[in-house]
């Protein structure tokens, strides 16, 4: 059932990034406007898988506000390898190929090899217990 649990988790943040990068395209399509959608999708699949991932996952409930803001913050570090992995894909497939729906293809693979790894990382390093 918790992979079940995170499956959905992991596909809504995609969805919610990729939604929220196609979105942001609407109000900047200038230099470096995939930077720009990847940065920001990225933000908000964060903050919405952290919450589900607090709550539902790794059942924590935060002390204090200090306490959250820690735990945030180690989300945020782990979360470092994976963005590369899921940066690294997309990019690579805004470049390798001529169609422009390929980044988001990238993305989601990316994303899902990423959720993969930061679930072994949040649960060694952010949520012990």
């Amino acid at each position: 059932m918790l992979a079940l649990r995170y499956s959905i988790f992991a596909l809504l943040a995609t969805l919610t990034n990729l939604l929220v990068q196609y979105v942001s395209f609407w109000f900047y399509d200038g230099v470096k406007s995939l930077y720009v959608a990847m940065f920001a999708g990225t933000l908000a699949g964060l903050v919405l898988k952290y919450v589900l991932d607090k709550k539902y996952i790794f059942f924590h409930t935060p002390k204090s506000k200090k306490d959250d803001s820690k735990k945030f913050l180690l989300y945020c570090l782990m979360g470092i390898v994976t963005t590369a992995i899921f940066w690294g894909f997309e990019i690579g497939f805004h470049w390798a190929f001529e169609n422009e729906h390929a980044k988001y293809l990238g993305a989601s693979m990316g994303l899902g090899i990423g959720y993969i790894l930061k679930y072994f990382l949040d649960k060694q390093f952010v949520f012990r217990s």
